[in-house]
């Protein structure tokens, strides 16, 4: 979800105006994927390398997360959302945590959608988190070095729940993935657009879709295996 400064800054506000209103794209996208029985969303909220970010600005995306979740909880419950996150959630807030705990607990039993919130999250991190406990195992005895597989390492991801990602769509003309899902996006299909976050909505989602639709995923094989 990428653009929400350059967006304020277009309309000569701070950097915290633009995250506050990228919020509302969010609901759109969120609608939106409902709508067309979308059954996993992902949003990459706050990466690792954000902490680096100005204090204020940091310390205004934690407020927001946390009057964000105490907005929105209900209402996801209510539609059917189970909320979820993935990354380093031991750096965040304690009140945000605990939030989160709670809005995990109170929307745990929903299946319409699940709403992934990448929170302090970078793929190198958790690449580097999973093959660290696949080694205390080997220690352990409880692996051999041999059995590591792929679904091994997929088992000790943050995303072992989760399966992986159809497409990565990408907001405000940047062309990189910046660290996120580096090993669950192998063969997801990329889509990027020009369009900043606060102004992506629910047209801008199905777009995205229906572009994704056009597209011929091979997985390695040819287009006669796929369409034969």
């Amino acid at each position: 979800m990428d653009g929400n400064g350059r967006w304020a800054k277009k309309r000569g506000q701070d950097r915290v105006f633009g995250h506050i209103n990228g919020v509302q794209s969010i609901r759109n996208v969120l609608e939106a994927a409902m709508e067309i029985g979308v059954k996993y969303l992902t949003l990459y909220a706050f990466s690792a390398e954000n902490w680096d970010r100005p204090k204020e600005e940091v310390d205004a995306l934690m407020s927001l997360l946390v009057k964000t979740l105490l907005d929105e909880v209900e209402e996801l419950g209510k539609n059917g959302v189970r909320l979820s996150a993935i990354g380093n959630l031991e750096m965040l807030p304690d009140n945000a945590i605990e939030l989160l705990n709670q809005s995990f607990e109170n929307t745990q039993m929903n299946d319409k959608i699940t709403l992934t919130l990448a929170l302090s999250y970078s793929s190198k991190w958790e690449i580097t988190d999973a093959a660290r406990k696949l080694a205390v195992k080997v220690q352990k005895g409880e692996l051999l070095p041999e059995q590591i597989t792929e679904e091994t390492m997929d088992a000790a991801l943050n995303t072992n729940d989760l399966p992986d990602p159809e497409l990565l769509i990408r907001t405000s003309g940047e062309l990189r993935i910046s660290n996120f899902l580096l090993w669950q996006l192998a063969y997801a299909e990329f889509y990027f657009t020009d369009e900043l976050w606060p102004d992506f909505n629910k047209e801008s989602f199905f777009k995205a879709i229906k572009h994704y639709q056009s597209r011929e995923r091979r997985f390695g094989k040819i287009s006669e295996q796929i369409n034969g």
